[in-house]
């Protein structure tokens, strides 16, 4: 099995890839991608981390992250999710605090459209901070989509691959998810 992590032949474009991806991620709540340069600039606030929309809409970065069968790797989509005010305000005053991880898991809406499911706009979160280097974990309310049925289940390395090809068959332009980074950008 370690052996498909190491590289892979892609369908789509037939050749070998030295890594098979673990982990794309958004680079903005949906709302910011679907908003002009115009009103991007007018209305959005926005780093690695963090986003606010109109200066009353507030989202975080986290990652959804899917255990693979068979595997000691993690499949992690990089999401953006919506929180209240008083939870945005509550981890920016926790943002470098140490113990930042012991703040009771906060609700959101995802906030992001993931290709290859249904719609995964405003499904419900959990929003788990970690250390001050990590990223928020983000819980999916159990249901039956099947977003939220891989994190519970985990997904195969075949599934993996299927994702990494889907990205292959589309052009840069077309992309609107990228290789994630797990670790925070140190600003707010």
């Amino acid at each position: 099995m370690a052996e498909l992590t190491k590289g892979y032949i892609c369908s789509c474009c037939g050749k070998f890839h030295n890594k098979l991806p673990f982990d794309y991620a958004s680079p903005a709540p949906i709302y910011y991608e679907e908003a002009t340069r115009k009103e991007r600039k007018k209305r959005f606030e926005i780093n690695d981390d963090l986003c606010v929309m109109d200066g009353e809409h507030f989202f975080i970065r986290g990652c959804i992250e899917i255990p693979v069968i068979d595997s000691d790797e993690t499949f992690v989509w990089g999401v953006w999710v919506s929180l209240s005010e008083k939870n945005f305000e509550l981890t920016l005053e926790h943002w470098d605090d140490p113990d930042c991880e012991k703040l009771d898991p906060m609700f959101g809406w995802l906030s992001t459209q993931l290709p290859l499911y249904p719609d995964t706009l405003n499904l419900k979160t959990f929003v788990h901070t970690r250390s001050v280097d990590l990223r928020p974990y983000i819980e999916l309310e159990p249901s039956d989509h099947p977003l939220a049925k891989e994190q519970r289940e985990g997904i195969t390395m075949d599934r993996v691959k299927e994702i990494a090809q889907f990205f292959c068959n589309n052009s840069p332009s077309e992309k609107s998810v990228l290789n994630l980074f797990r670790k925070k950008k140190r600003t707010k």
